[in-house]
């Protein structure tokens, strides 16, 4: 079988941690767009589709969101599997006709997930530890999407399809986390408590849910998209 061909969508402004992360975690032939400045793919002959996390919000005015938006629903129509990681998550929820909204607080560190089984999560403990950072959620998911998985915080995970969407980290390494956390706006006391949380024993407790990227490539893999004749170019191309 020929190595997948996955298009990842990078939605971080170009931090440099992004690409070193989900390069190391998806065992794919990658083919990269900077989405925030306006590229996506104009084509839909992939295997399928990865997004990844953003500074931005799925419903700020920033010009590029739209575009994604859009191409991630065109995406689907044509039954594409996509991954959407952090951001990507809202922004799979949200072209999908889900909802997304600010939390009010801010989900920050090594949190405790549980998940609801599937394909996604087949080889991961059925409560697992992985890094969070965020302050919006899915608040409301897409119509006929089914819930994945939870925290306290609310929806970590869902399927609609063949599109996934998770709202923790798995892709992060110790040294991501810790930038990360010393980058927030937050009080100075919750910024120490994340960091000295960031132990050897929670990244190594963390390295299970990164399995879900084996899953999502073996899955991507097995899928036949249902693709345009002319090999799936985006209208207007």
């Amino acid at each position: 079988m020929s190595r997948p061909r996955l298009a990842l969508l990078d939605a971080s402004h170009g931090d440099e941690s992004t690409r070193r992360n989900f390069r190391r975690e998806l065992d794919a032939t990658l083919a990269e767009f900077d989405v925030t400045a306006g590229a996506t793919p104009a084509t839909f002959d992939y295997d399928g589709v990865v997004v990844t996390g953003s500074r931005s919000s799925v419903y700020w005015d920033e010009a590029w969101i739209p575009d994604l938006l859009d191409w991630i629903a065109a995406a689907d129509a044509r039954d594409l599997p996509v991954l959407g990681v952090c951001f990507g998550h809202q922004a799979l929820a949200s072209a999908l006709g889900g909802t997304v909204a600010d939390m009010g607080e801010y989900e920050l560190g090594y949190r405790t997930v549980a998940h609801r089984g599937g394909p996604l999560f087949d080889g991961v403990p059925q409560e697992f530890t992985a890094f969070t950072t965020h302050s919006d959620a899915v608040t409301d998911l897409p119509p006929g999407a089914e819930l994945l998985a939870e925290n306290d915080y609310g929806v970590h995970a869902f399927r609609k399809d063949h599109a996934f969407g998770v709202q923790f980290h798995p892709e992060y390494d110790a040294e991501t986390a810790r930038r990360i956390t010393r980058e927030k706006d937050l009080p100075d006391a919750h910024i120490r408590s994340v960091l000295d949380g960031i132990t050897p024993a929670a990244v190594d407790a963390a390295q299970a849910p990164k399995r879900l990227f084996e899953n999502f490539v073996d899955y991507a893999s097995r899928v036949d998209p249902d693709r345009e004749p002319d090999g799936g170019a985006v209208a207007g191309d």
